[in-house]
């Protein structure tokens, strides 16, 4: 299993330089990701980063981790931006984007700019439409929500055939989109950082997951989550979690306090 830290941006951790210096100690502790949250908070009161300009600045600052989103709502973005933007991260850090995506869970961010907050179908056409982008392809797509009108994508992401797509939620139709790209991603733990997700009931997932998944490649489950320093995850390797992503948020305490579980490194 490999480990990274997933950062809330928001509020004091919204300042962009705070994230670098975490991903920069990340690095250096052995981690093996920075993920963070892709939230218009500010549309309900808390201040929050735009998250793909803070991990290009985490890019430059590292050399080795993956960088990504966990994750972004994607219907909050035309395909074929949130496609060059990706791609653009992706060249930037070297080959080692992930998008991390979702329908997003908080209304506000949609109905505050006049926008229904839109069904999976929705989401999974964008993401349809931004992996026919990142193939090199020109791109003829007319669907139901969605036209592309003969484009072709330039540059590339360097990674082939596309940027990793870890999909993120629990519910039934999440899981069923989950099984058709390259990841899931499970929130573990509540907001006063008690884990909520037992490795029994992450077994039962991802149990359910591989059920609708249609080929027998590699599938990375990403367990999001807290542990203290020298403590063990390994039940939840077990049961099926390919990753350990470390939840730092305002929450659970000062920067600085997040900064030192960062340095202490991974959990066994």
């Amino acid at each position: 299993m490999r480990h990274g830290i997933d950062v809330a941006i928001l509020g004091d951790l919204a300042e962009p330089a705070r994230l670098v210096t975490l991903a920069r100690e990340a690095e250096a502790a052995g981690w093996d990701a920075v993920l963070v949250w892709d939230h218009l908070a500010f549309a309900w009161g808390i201040p929050s980063a735009d998250p793909w300009v803070a991990l290009a600045a985490a890019a430059h600052a590292t050399s080795r981790i993956r960088l990504g989103t966990a994750v972004t709502a994607v219907a909050r973005h035309r395909p074929e931006r949130l496609a060059q933007t990706v791609a653009t991260l992706d060249r930037l850090s070297g080959g080692r984007a992930i998008l991390g995506a979702g329908l997003g869970g908080v209304t506000e961010e949609f109905t505050a700019f006049g926008s229904a907050r839109p069904g999976g179908a929705v989401l999974d056409e964008a993401l349809d439409v931004m992996t026919s982008l990142w193939s090199g392809d020109e791109v003829h797509h007319r669907g139901a929500h969605y036209t592309v009108d003969g484009v072709r994508l330039a540059p590339l992401p360097l990674q082939r055939p596309r940027v990793p797509v870890w999909v993120g939620g629990t519910a039934p139709g999440a899981l069923r989109r989950a099984a058709r790209w390259d990841g899931w991603v499970v929130a573990g733990d509540d907001q006063e950082g008690r884990m909520t997700l037992s490795p029994d009931s992450l077994a039962a997932q991802v149990g359910e997951l591989r059920r609708h998944r249609a080929t027998t490649g590699d599938l990375d489950v990403a367990v999001i989550g807290v542990s203290e320093p020298g403590s063990s995850v390994r039940a939840y390797a077990e049961a099926g979690a390919t990753w350990w992503l470390e939840h730092l948020h305002g929450y659970r305490g000062s920067v600085e306090k997040l900064l030192q579980r960062v340095k202490a490194g991974p959990p066994a």
